[in-house]
């Protein structure tokens, strides 16, 4: 089992109010898995991605990875797992506009500090060839369209060769075709061994997913 959330209870405070936010979750999900979690806006979607991502906490419960019990990990320790073992895509990007596309690919690798310079150039160019942008290799994000500024996300989300990749509303900043692009993408690196799991609102596609799991109001109403 690659992650295992068990009676996960997650809080928000608000002044001087608690907020439920996600309400006793279990899940869990095996490798290789394409999981679609999916709910309206303030369902907890992005909660619990950012929770299993080591973005955001919890209060009660606990969380497996890979059999490891990693509830109570320090934030330095939060930062080395994420690094090591997770790839992030964004609705925005997150590029960084002033660093080339070399950089931004680039920057995961130099966090990891385990690659030598000749090491990352390899890695780069390798993951830029797999998305089919190694030709915007010196270019800066913003001479790209959104579809290709999102596939360069991608680059960098694989960088470090991670066991899951996160992905949060990749499509939402883009047009219905370049969506597809994009899906068809993360299908084929589902399909290449890659674990994904991708937050949603969009119902035609649940069609790429192995797992889809429904939230309403922190709780998981349907799985399947």
């Amino acid at each position: 089992m690659l992650i295992s959330l068990d009676n996960i209870q997650k809080y928000y405070k608000v002044g001087k109010d608690s907020i439920h936010v996600l309400k006793s979750l279990n899940l869990q999900i095996e490798s290789g898995e394409f999981v679609i979690i999916m709910g309206k806006s303030g369902s907890g979607k992005t909660t619990l991605l950012n929770l299993l991502g080591f973005l955001d906490t919890f209060e009660e419960g606990r969380y497996l990875f890979n059999g490891k019990d990693v509830t109570d990990l320090n934030e330095s320790q939060r930062s080395d797992f994420r690094n090591n073992n997770i790839g992030f895509i964004f609705q925005q990007f997150n590029l960084i506009e002033t660093l080339s596309i070399y950089q931004n690919v680039e920057l995961p690798l130099l966090y990891s500090k385990k690659y030598k310079r000749s090491q990352r150039e390899a890695v780069i160019r390798e993951k830029l060839m797999q998305v089919g942008l190694l030709d915007k290799i010196d270019v800066k994000p913003l001479q790209l369209s959104g579809g290709q500024q999102q596939r360069i996300a991608v680059a960098r989300a694989l960088a470090n060769d991670p066991q899951i990749i996160f992905a949060d509303e990749p499509t939402g900043a883009l047009d219905s075709e370049t969506s597809t692009d994009i899906m068809e993408l993360l299908k084929r690196l589902n399909e290449g061994g890659k674990t994904i799991i991708m937050v949603t609102h969009d119902q035609d596609l649940v069609k790429y997913a192995t797992k889809i799991v429904r939230l309403k109001d922190g709780v998981f109403v349907s799985e399947v």
